[in-house]
Protein backbone atom coordinates (compact mmCIF):
# COMPACT_ATOMS: atom_id res chain seq x y z
CA UNK A 1 0.00 0.00 0.00
CA UNK A 2 1.25 3.31 -0.82
CA UNK A 3 2.08 5.52 1.76
CA UNK A 4 0.04 8.98 2.67
CA UNK A 5 2.15 11.33 0.63
CA UNK A 6 0.52 14.40 2.79
CA UNK A 7 2.06 12.91 5.63
CA UNK A 8 5.41 11.83 7.29
CA UNK A 9 6.02 8.27 7.27
CA UNK A 10 6.18 7.07 10.78
CA UNK A 11 9.90 6.45 9.94
CA UNK A 12 10.93 9.94 10.27
CA UNK A 13 9.28 10.57 13.43
CA UNK A 14 12.19 9.89 15.29
CA UNK A 15 14.45 11.29 12.98
CA UNK A 16 12.05 14.53 13.48
CA UNK A 17 12.73 14.67 17.02
CA UNK A 18 16.84 14.60 16.47
CA UNK A 19 16.68 17.24 14.13
CA UNK A 20 14.42 19.43 16.13
CA UNK A 21 16.84 19.39 18.99
CA UNK A 22 19.67 19.05 17.45
CA UNK A 23 19.14 22.02 15.26
CA UNK A 24 17.29 24.02 17.43
CA UNK A 25 19.53 24.23 20.40
CA UNK A 26 22.23 24.91 18.19
CA UNK A 27 20.81 28.45 17.16
CA UNK A 28 22.26 30.22 20.78
CA UNK A 29 25.20 27.81 20.79
CA UNK A 30 25.80 29.39 16.59
CA UNK A 31 25.71 32.88 18.55
CA UNK A 32 28.38 32.12 21.02
CA UNK A 33 30.57 30.24 18.66
CA UNK A 34 30.38 33.11 16.15
CA UNK A 35 31.54 36.23 18.95
CA UNK A 36 35.00 34.19 18.48
CA UNK A 37 35.40 32.66 15.72
CA UNK A 38 35.06 34.34 12.16
CA UNK A 39 31.85 33.58 10.14
CA UNK A 40 34.16 31.77 7.18
CA UNK A 41 36.53 29.88 9.61
CA UNK A 42 33.40 28.72 11.79
CA UNK A 43 31.75 27.36 8.49
CA UNK A 44 34.42 25.93 7.26
CA UNK A 45 35.37 23.98 9.95
CA UNK A 46 31.76 22.75 10.65
CA UNK A 47 31.11 21.54 7.52
CA UNK A 48 34.82 20.01 6.52
CA UNK A 49 34.56 18.59 9.83
CA UNK A 50 31.10 17.06 9.14
CA UNK A 51 31.83 15.90 5.97
CA UNK A 52 34.81 13.83 7.36
CA UNK A 53 32.75 12.24 9.73
CA UNK A 54 30.02 11.21 7.58
CA UNK A 55 32.61 10.07 5.00
CA UNK A 56 34.40 7.73 8.07
CA UNK A 57 30.67 6.41 8.92
CA UNK A 58 29.87 5.98 5.36
CA UNK A 59 33.03 3.81 4.86
CA UNK A 60 32.59 2.06 8.03
CA UNK A 61 29.17 0.77 7.01
CA UNK A 62 30.35 -0.52 3.72
CA UNK A 63 27.91 2.23 1.86
CA UNK A 64 28.50 2.92 -2.01
CA UNK A 65 30.19 6.83 -1.91
CA UNK A 66 30.71 7.33 -5.72
CA UNK A 67 27.52 8.54 -7.27
CA UNK A 68 26.84 7.93 -11.27
CA UNK A 69 28.92 10.27 -13.21
CA UNK A 70 25.58 12.03 -14.69
CA UNK A 71 24.50 13.00 -10.96
CA UNK A 72 27.64 14.83 -10.51
CA UNK A 73 25.82 18.67 -11.66
CA UNK A 74 22.88 18.03 -9.86
CA UNK A 75 25.01 17.44 -6.24
CA UNK A 76 26.87 20.47 -7.08
CA UNK A 77 24.07 22.73 -7.20
CA UNK A 78 22.55 21.09 -4.24
CA UNK A 79 25.49 21.45 -2.37
CA UNK A 80 25.87 25.15 -3.36
CA UNK A 81 22.38 25.93 -2.01
CA UNK A 82 21.89 23.11 0.75
CA UNK A 83 25.69 23.72 2.21
CA UNK A 84 27.53 26.96 0.90
CA UNK A 85 24.61 29.91 0.54
CA UNK A 86 22.72 28.22 3.66
CA UNK A 87 25.67 28.49 6.25
CA UNK A 88 27.27 31.53 4.85
CA UNK A 89 23.93 33.81 4.90
CA UNK A 90 22.94 32.20 8.05
CA UNK A 91 26.32 32.93 9.88
CA UNK A 92 26.45 36.55 8.66
CA UNK A 93 22.90 37.11 9.83
CA UNK A 94 23.11 35.67 13.16
CA UNK A 95 25.84 38.65 13.94
CA UNK A 96 23.40 41.24 13.01
CA UNK A 97 20.21 39.28 14.89
CA UNK A 98 18.98 37.55 17.55
CA UNK A 99 19.38 33.82 17.77
CA UNK A 100 15.88 32.99 18.27
CA UNK A 101 14.28 35.62 15.96
CA UNK A 102 16.80 34.37 13.21
CA UNK A 103 16.05 31.05 13.68
CA UNK A 104 11.89 32.22 13.10
CA UNK A 105 13.05 33.63 10.01
CA UNK A 106 15.16 30.95 8.21
CA UNK A 107 12.17 28.58 8.86
CA UNK A 108 9.36 30.54 6.61
CA UNK A 109 11.35 27.78 3.91
CA UNK A 110 8.41 26.05 4.29
CA UNK A 111 6.66 28.56 2.78
CA UNK A 112 9.10 28.43 0.04
CA UNK A 113 8.64 24.85 -0.69
CA UNK A 114 5.14 24.90 -0.95
CA UNK A 115 5.10 27.53 -3.34
CA UNK A 116 8.30 26.06 -5.64
CA UNK A 117 6.94 22.53 -4.84
CA UNK A 118 4.22 23.03 -7.51
CA UNK A 119 5.70 24.13 -10.40
CA UNK A 120 8.89 21.83 -10.05
CA UNK A 121 7.28 18.72 -8.37
CA UNK A 122 3.66 19.38 -9.25
CA UNK A 123 2.59 18.36 -5.67
CA UNK A 124 -0.93 19.28 -5.11
CA UNK A 125 -1.25 22.52 -2.20
CA UNK A 126 -3.86 20.35 -0.63
CA UNK A 127 -6.18 22.02 2.07
CA UNK A 128 -4.38 20.00 4.66
CA UNK A 129 -0.80 21.30 3.20
CA UNK A 130 -2.28 25.01 3.05
CA UNK A 131 -3.09 24.49 6.62
CA UNK A 132 -0.28 23.24 7.72
CA UNK A 133 1.74 26.20 6.28
CA UNK A 134 -0.96 28.90 7.38
CA UNK A 135 -0.35 27.65 11.07
CA UNK A 136 3.72 27.62 10.85
CA UNK A 137 3.89 31.07 9.57
CA UNK A 138 1.31 32.32 11.87
CA UNK A 139 3.15 31.44 14.97
CA UNK A 140 6.29 32.08 12.98
CA UNK A 141 4.53 35.74 12.82
CA UNK A 142 3.67 35.76 16.39
CA UNK A 143 7.14 35.04 17.57
CA UNK A 144 8.59 38.19 15.27
CA UNK A 145 6.00 39.88 16.66
CA UNK A 146 7.91 41.86 19.53
CA UNK A 147 11.25 42.00 16.92
CA UNK A 148 10.05 43.89 13.90
CA UNK A 149 12.08 47.34 15.72
CA UNK A 150 15.23 45.44 15.52
CA UNK A 151 14.61 44.09 12.10
CA UNK A 152 13.87 47.80 10.76
CA UNK A 153 17.16 48.69 12.86
CA UNK A 154 19.29 45.68 11.42
CA UNK A 155 17.52 45.06 7.73
CA UNK A 156 20.77 43.33 6.20
CA UNK A 157 20.76 40.58 8.52
CA UNK A 158 16.85 40.06 8.22
CA UNK A 159 17.70 39.95 4.31
CA UNK A 160 20.36 37.85 4.60
CA UNK A 161 18.68 35.14 6.73
CA UNK A 162 15.04 34.60 4.31
CA UNK A 163 18.14 34.15 1.54
CA UNK A 164 19.10 31.36 3.35
CA UNK A 165 15.54 29.63 3.58
CA UNK A 166 15.14 30.51 0.18
CA UNK A 167 18.26 28.68 -0.59
CA UNK A 168 17.66 25.83 1.26
CA UNK A 169 13.67 25.47 0.12
CA UNK A 170 14.95 25.55 -3.72
CA UNK A 171 17.98 22.99 -2.65
CA UNK A 172 14.83 20.71 -1.21
CA UNK A 173 12.68 20.94 -3.80
CA UNK A 174 15.25 20.57 -6.19
CA UNK A 175 16.52 17.19 -4.46
CA UNK A 176 13.32 16.21 -4.98
CA UNK A 177 13.15 17.12 -8.39
CA UNK A 178 16.50 15.59 -9.81
CA UNK A 179 17.07 12.73 -7.15
CA UNK A 180 20.57 11.49 -6.98
CA UNK A 181 21.36 7.38 -6.53
CA UNK A 182 23.42 7.47 -3.20
CA UNK A 183 22.60 6.10 0.61
CA UNK A 184 21.77 9.24 2.87
CA UNK A 185 25.16 8.82 4.62
CA UNK A 186 26.94 9.44 1.84
CA UNK A 187 25.03 11.60 -0.06
CA UNK A 188 25.30 13.57 3.50
CA UNK A 189 28.94 13.68 2.81
CA UNK A 190 28.97 15.01 -0.43
CA UNK A 191 26.75 18.06 0.15
CA UNK A 192 29.09 18.94 3.37
CA UNK A 193 32.43 18.65 1.34
CA UNK A 194 31.39 19.93 -1.90
CA UNK A 195 29.52 22.64 -0.65
CA UNK A 196 31.96 23.36 1.92
CA UNK A 197 35.13 24.16 -0.53
CA UNK A 198 34.20 27.73 -1.37
CA UNK A 199 33.35 28.30 2.45
CA UNK A 200 36.65 26.86 2.82
CA UNK A 201 38.06 29.59 0.17
CA UNK A 202 36.78 32.09 1.65
CA UNK A 203 38.16 31.42 5.17
CA UNK A 204 41.72 31.56 3.53
CA UNK A 205 41.47 34.17 1.42
CA UNK A 206 39.28 36.75 4.19
CA UNK A 207 40.50 35.71 7.10
CA UNK A 208 43.59 33.77 7.11
CA UNK A 209 44.96 32.47 10.50
CA UNK A 210 42.89 34.88 12.37
CA UNK A 211 41.75 32.27 14.54
CA UNK A 212 42.58 33.11 18.41
CA UNK A 213 42.61 30.78 21.38
CA UNK A 214 38.78 30.40 22.27
CA UNK A 215 36.74 30.58 25.74
CA UNK A 216 35.16 27.31 26.57
CA UNK A 217 31.94 27.85 25.68
CA UNK A 218 33.15 28.99 22.28
CA UNK A 219 34.81 25.61 22.03
CA UNK A 220 32.03 23.85 23.72
CA UNK A 221 29.35 25.00 20.57
CA UNK A 222 32.14 24.40 18.30
CA UNK A 223 31.42 20.97 18.91
CA UNK A 224 28.38 20.63 19.24
CA UNK A 225 28.55 22.21 15.65
CA UNK A 226 30.87 19.69 14.92
CA UNK A 227 28.87 16.37 15.96
CA UNK A 228 25.47 17.03 16.17
CA UNK A 229 24.69 20.14 14.02
CA UNK A 230 26.86 18.99 11.04
CA UNK A 231 26.97 15.18 11.35
CA UNK A 232 23.87 13.80 12.84
CA UNK A 233 22.04 16.84 11.90
CA UNK A 234 22.65 16.99 8.50
CA UNK A 235 22.47 13.28 8.35
CA UNK A 236 18.83 13.10 9.68
CA UNK A 237 17.42 15.61 7.26
CA UNK A 238 18.59 14.62 3.95
CA UNK A 239 16.97 11.09 5.62
CA UNK A 240 13.56 12.70 6.13
CA UNK A 241 13.96 14.24 2.95
CA UNK A 242 14.15 10.88 0.66
CA UNK A 243 11.36 9.45 2.66
CA UNK A 244 8.43 12.26 2.26
CA UNK A 245 6.79 14.43 -0.11
CA UNK A 246 8.89 18.32 0.13
CA UNK A 247 6.01 20.11 1.32
CA UNK A 248 5.60 17.39 4.44
CA UNK A 249 8.96 17.55 4.78
CA UNK A 250 9.73 21.17 5.49
CA UNK A 251 6.54 21.23 7.74
CA UNK A 252 8.00 18.79 10.06
CA UNK A 253 11.07 21.26 10.68
CA UNK A 254 9.09 24.16 11.99
CA UNK A 255 9.45 23.06 15.50
CA UNK A 256 13.28 23.92 14.97
CA UNK A 257 12.41 27.66 15.61
CA UNK A 258 10.34 27.08 18.33
CA UNK A 259 13.20 25.35 20.34
CA UNK A 260 15.33 27.87 19.18
CA UNK A 261 13.81 30.59 20.91
CA UNK A 262 13.06 28.91 24.52
CA UNK A 263 16.84 27.54 24.41
CA UNK A 264 17.87 31.21 23.16
CA UNK A 265 15.94 32.29 26.12
CA UNK A 266 17.42 29.95 28.40
CA UNK A 267 21.00 30.83 27.89
CA UNK A 268 19.96 34.78 28.27
CA UNK A 269 17.41 34.28 31.70
CA UNK A 270 14.68 35.50 30.04
CA UNK A 271 11.39 34.31 30.38
CA UNK A 272 8.92 33.41 27.50
CA UNK A 273 5.39 35.81 27.38
CA UNK A 274 1.83 34.84 25.83
CA UNK A 275 3.05 34.76 22.15
CA UNK A 276 5.89 32.20 22.67
CA UNK A 277 3.57 29.62 23.82
CA UNK A 278 0.64 30.79 21.50
CA UNK A 279 3.35 30.46 18.67
CA UNK A 280 4.21 27.05 19.85
CA UNK A 281 0.36 25.59 20.08
CA UNK A 282 0.52 27.14 16.57
CA UNK A 283 3.51 25.76 15.42
CA UNK A 284 2.29 22.00 17.01
CA UNK A 285 -1.16 22.48 15.00
CA UNK A 286 1.21 22.90 11.58
CA UNK A 287 3.82 20.05 12.53
CA UNK A 288 0.65 17.47 13.88
CA UNK A 289 -0.91 18.33 9.57
CA UNK A 290 1.91 16.34 8.35
CA UNK A 291 2.18 13.80 11.41
CA UNK A 292 -1.48 12.74 11.71
CA UNK A 293 -2.62 10.39 8.97
CA UNK A 294 -5.66 12.15 7.22
CA UNK A 295 -9.18 10.63 7.79
CA UNK A 296 -8.79 9.53 3.64
CA UNK A 297 -5.63 7.42 4.62
CA UNK A 298 -7.49 3.98 3.94
CA UNK A 299 -8.81 5.54 0.48
CA UNK A 300 -7.72 8.48 -1.77
CA UNK A 301 -3.62 8.42 -1.88
CA UNK A 302 -1.59 11.40 -3.13
CA UNK A 303 0.67 10.37 -5.84
CA UNK A 304 3.98 12.71 -5.62
CA UNK A 305 5.44 11.51 -9.02
CA UNK A 306 8.69 12.76 -8.64
CA UNK A 307 9.82 11.67 -5.11
CA UNK A 308 13.75 10.19 -4.61
CA UNK A 309 13.77 6.09 -5.24
CA UNK A 310 14.37 3.80 -2.22
CA UNK A 311 17.56 4.38 -1.28
CA UNK A 312 19.90 0.84 -1.11
CA UNK A 313 18.74 -1.64 1.82
CA UNK A 314 22.10 -1.43 3.64
CA UNK A 315 21.36 2.46 4.15
CA UNK A 316 18.35 1.89 5.95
Amino acid sequence: MMPDQQTLPRSTWALLVVLSLGWGCNWPLMKLALAEIPVWTFRSLCVMAGAAGIFAIARVAGHALMPPRAHWPRLIGTALLNTTAWNIFIAYGLTLLPAGRSAILAYTMPLWVALLSVPLLRERLTQRRLLGVFLGMAGMALLLNDEWESMRAAPVGAVLVIGAALSWALGTVLLKRYPISLPTTSFTGWQLLLGGVPILIGAVLFEGDRLAPLSWQATGALVYNLIVASIIGYWAWFKIVSRASAIASSLGTLFIPVVGVFSSMLLLGERPDWSEYVALVLVLAAIATVIVPSSAGSGRRERTPLACPPEPPHDR
